[in-house]
């Protein structure tokens, strides 16, 4: 990726993909993260993504002139790796539990935008945008490994109720 005319390493864009993909310790079969120093590893495996919010960044996207209206954004334009439909920021907790039929993932932190999620999003205020929104998204740590497939029913087994995911990428962002 170009950003300011110097060609930086990233793993943002995602595609989709059809059948079942692994799960593993350091994250999905496939998907690679460019910046080890901030992204992947065993706390952020996979990067889950509302798909509640993509409405948002269709209508900002079109407000800096950089899409269309009408353009939707692809899943896995966030720089997730697992788009979730019912799981917003605000009613996770750090330690939740995601069961899917093969695996088990626990939220781990909120993800922090970097200047590549402007690039990746094609205006230069994207990453203050999150910020103001809330809508980080979250990392995910894989308890039980396995495999997950587009459509598989998530269960949310609720952990300790201490730390709240948006809660806490609000305070972070404030330091």
């Amino acid at each position: 990726m170009l950003i300011n005319g110097r060609k930086v390493m990233t793993a943002i864009g995602k595609e989709a993909v059809s059948g079942s993909v692994a799960v593993r310790p350091l994250g999905l079969e496939g998907d690679e993260q460019a910046d080890l120093s901030v992204h992947g590893g065993l706390g952020k495996a996979v990067y889950a993504y509302p798909l509640e919010h993509y409405a948002f960044w269709q209508t900002v996207r079109a407000q800096a002139q950089v899409s269309l209206w009408d353009s939707p954004l692809a899943h896995g334009s966030m720089g997730e790796n697992l788009t979730v439909e019912g799981l917003l920021e605000d009613q996770l907790w750090i330690g939740d539990r995601l069961k899917l039929p093969s695996c088990v993932l626990a939220v781990s932190e909120p993800r922090f935008p970097c200047f590549k999620f402007n690039a990746g999003m094609g205006f230069s205020h994207a990453s203050k945008l999150m910020v103001q929104s809330g809508f980080c998204g979250s990392y995910l740590a894989v308890i039980s490994p396995g495999y997950l497939c587009a459509g598989d029913p998530i269960e949310l087994i609720a952990g300790p109720r201490e730390v709240n995911l948006r809660e806490l990428f609000r305070a972070r962002a404030r330091a």
